[in-house]
């Protein structure tokens, strides 16, 4: 089968990394990394446009599209120092949203069983059940913690009669076991939802939620090293997932469910930088940037550089293990 590339927009790779086809996997059989898109919204409980998410966060960038990202922070070139490749879009049809998770699982587990870390393009919340799990089914269901950033918890249960959407996936990750709740930190919550009884259920789970009123009042950076510790107690790997609403709407306008209040773009960056570099990261993704709501593609700029600090970290983190002298 030939490579589908893009459901929305230009054929176009991540700021020029060679492409790959995943039903070929020869195409990239030597990959550190491999950049999926997943651009579906059938999910979205309020405003919909993230299935243009993947489009936007690979062209986001003023700098040409030739493959290189030198870091300045981290002295490497994440898009050169790793082997990355893009294996354009997973063909997800809005209407039908188990049979496009399922089609999303496939290709995250078929690149997670090929020795690459997925990097994820979203697309709504939604997709995280799919992407978390494909890793989990290469590296062990329960042996993978996720970090998990976002301004919501999305442990809803059911939600328009339907048991999927993006403010379910968490619960679902932990009712199939694919993540176990007490290896599940979540990051900058904040806002009017969910409830008590969402609460509750949470807390049985022994989920460790890190709300912006304690993010304030201890610093993030404590907060991280108390989540890392967590993270790595009993499992080889960590998925990190990045709601870009984790930020606040004034510097990220273009999402779907707005809550003000949130991280700086600085802040995001600093902590996912630190994720990557720290931590055992086995995949990655980044939801919920929704171009129709974006203005001056700010949204698309912090979603692209999302990436690039994942992927700069990881480069360093590599680099160091080998030279066994850790940056700082």
């Amino acid at each position: 089968m030939t490579r589908y590339g893009p459901m929305f927009g230009p054929d176009v790779t991540f700021l020029g990394v060679p492409p790959c086809t995943l039903e070929e996997p020869v195409t990239y059989a030597d990959a550190d990394v491999v950049i999926v898109g997943a651009p579906f919204d059938g999910g979205t409980s309020h405003r919909p446009g993230t299935r243009f998410g993947p489009s936007a966060i690979r062209q986001a960038c003023y700098l040409p599209h030739d493959g290189s990202r030198p870091s300045l922070a981290l002295r490497v070139d994440a898009l050169r120092d790793l082997r990355v490749y893009d294996a354009g879009d997973v063909e997800m049809f809005s209407g039908d949203i188990e049979r496009s998770l399922g089609a999303l699982e496939s290709a995250v587990y078929a690149v997670s069983s090929a020795g690459a870390i997925p990097v994820v393009l979203g697309g709504d919340h939604s997709i995280a059940l799919s992407d978390a799990t494909g890793v989990a089914r290469q590296h062990g269901f329960g042996r993978v913690s996720l970090v998990h950033f976002d301004a919501h918890a999305d442990t809803g249960d059911i939600e328009f009669g339907s048991l999927h959407g993006h403010g379910q996936p968490m619960r679902r990750l932990i009712e199939s076991g694919a993540v176990r709740g007490d290896r599940f930190l979540q990051i900058g919550l904040r806002g009017y939802w969910p409830g008590p009884e969402t609460l509750s259920w949470m807390a049985e789970q022994r989920m460790r939620s890190y709300e912006m009123t304690e993010i304030v009042a201890r610093g993030l950076d404590s907060c991280l090293t108390e989540a890392f510790e967590i993270a790595t107690d009993e499992c080889e790997g960590v998925f990190l997932s990045v709601d870009v609403d984790v930020v606040d709407p004034g510097m990220a306008p273009g999402t779907g469910t707005p809550e003000p209040g949130g991280f700086t773009s600085r802040q995001l960056l600093d902590a996912v930088r630190r994720v990557c570099y720290e931590l055992p990261v086995v995949g990655v993704d980044v939801v919920e940037v929704a171009p129709p709501y974006d203005h001056a593609d700010i949204t698309a700029y912090l979603g692209n550089r999302v990436v690039l600090e994942a992927l700069s970290a990881i480069a360093r983190r590599r680099r160091d293990t080998t030279a066994g002298t850790p940056w700082n």
